[in-house]
């Protein structure tokens, strides 16, 4: 009969392109189709990836970024220490003496002179004089120098009395505060002007010992801050 399929032949009709819908069921994606799959797979998982991480950094509790500047680390020098050998000390030492430090800061030990007013007019069981400098000569010019001098009485109450008068006769102090040792109040200092422009006077009392340093102002409270007595 005109017309009919005879043994699976393909009607003349139909492009050599076209597949049933049994081919197509069965027919495998090619490699390019493949490859734009994974494309657009790797895109949308990209995507998410990024938009976790935006989430993360600038929405979710916690992760945002905050607004206040990091502090900046404080770094803390070394002290100062002396370039001379301290020098100046007596051979037969009293308690008084040997408690009093060989260098403090920059400043070297470099003479110690019996302190005889202090003795005399105010009493004093013993003082010393004691000049501490950054150079071998503490009378050198453009040497710096700290002069300390210092007594000790029998007892507080007495010392006290001396440190009252010292402060008297130095003028209004700049600074005043308390000597403590060990959490516990031990006395009192105060800074006063010295008697040269751009010098100052520290003046403290620690139990039964009363000291007075002398020399440039910030030198002078950095060695009162540095001294262990």
């Amino acid at each position: 009969m005109s017309g009919q399929r005879t043994g699976g032949s393909r009607p003349s009709y139909l492009s050599p392109d076209y597949r049933s819908p049994g081919d197509r069921v069965h027919r495998r994606p090619s490699a390019a189709v493949l490859r734009r799959r994974r494309r657009v797979v790797a895109g949308l998982a990209l995507g998410v990836v990024l938009l976790v991480a935006v989430l993360t950094a600038f929405v979710w509790p916690g992760f945002a970024r905050s607004d206040d500047p990091t502090p900046a680390a404080t770094v803390t020098a070394p002290p100062p220490t002396p370039t001379v050998e301290p020098t100046g000390r007596p051979e037969n030492q009293t308690a008084l003496l040997t408690a009093l430090p060989d260098t403090v800061l920059q400043l070297a030990l470099r003479a110690v002179e019996p302190r005889a007013d202090w003795e005399d007019e105010r009493d004093a069981v013993e003082a010393w004089t004691l000049a501490y400098a950054d150079g071998p000569d503490a009378n050198a010019a453009g040497a710096a120098v700290v002069r300390l001098v210092v007594g000790q009485w029998g007892d507080e109450r007495t010392a006290g009395g001396v440190l009252d008068d010292l402060l008297a006769d130095a003028g209004e102090a700049t600074m005043s505060g308390d000597v403590t040792v060990d959490g516990e109040s031990a006395g009192t200092y105060a800074v006063t002007p010295g008697a040269e422009d751009g010098t100052a006077v520290v003046t403290w009392r620690n139990g039964t010992v009363v000291l007075q340093a002398t020399g440039p102002a910030g030198l002078v409270e950095d060695f009162y801050s540095a001294f262990p007595l």
